[in-house]
Order: C-alpha cells, then structure tokens, then sequence
C-alpha cells in the first residue's frame, strides 16, 4: 500500500540551523578602536568603544572576522588617500 498525498498538498523540509555562537561573537565583526584602549582592553578587561559606537570587552582574535562595514566607512571619511590630494 503507497501513501498518497492530498490534491494539493506538498511535503515541507525545516532547513533552519541554530547558529553556534561564543559569547561576545554575536556580530562576528572586528571594530576599529584606539591602539592604546585596544592594549588596555586586552589587559585590563575595560569596554571599548568602536568607531560605530558598538561597546564592548575584546576578547577574540580580530584576524577571524571581517571589519565592521560601519568601522570602515566612519574610517575611511576620516582618513582619505593619496589620491584625493591632487598631486600636492
């Protein structure tokens, strides 16, 4: 005997995965900070904030993650290149 499905009935597959996040991982971003808050972070355990405004106590190897878009673009308008100078 085969089970057959009802007219218009379809079978439903939940794909969803529940993502394995380490605590203070949740953006999975690596912020821009001053160097010296950076180094006293690290040893003290004191929040930073981030160009963004995002606080937090740094704890992870920021090489693993991206560089927060927001970072980057707050950065960037601070400090233009070489190439908007025109030739001074």
């Amino acid at each position: 005997m085969s089970t057959q499905l009802s007219p218009g009935a379809e079978t439903v597959i939940d794909e969803r995965t529940k993502p394995s996040l380490d605590e203070g991982d949740h953006e999975r971003f690596s912020h821009y900070v001053p160097k010296d808050k950076l180094t006293e972070a690290m040893v003290m355990g004191t929040p930073v904030v981030a160009l963004c405004g995002k606080v937090w106590v740094p704890s992870r190897d920021p090489q693993k993650f991206p560089v927060c878009p927001e970072c980057k673009e707050i950065w960037d308008s601070l400090n233009p290149g070489d190439d908007d100078k025109d030739g001074e």
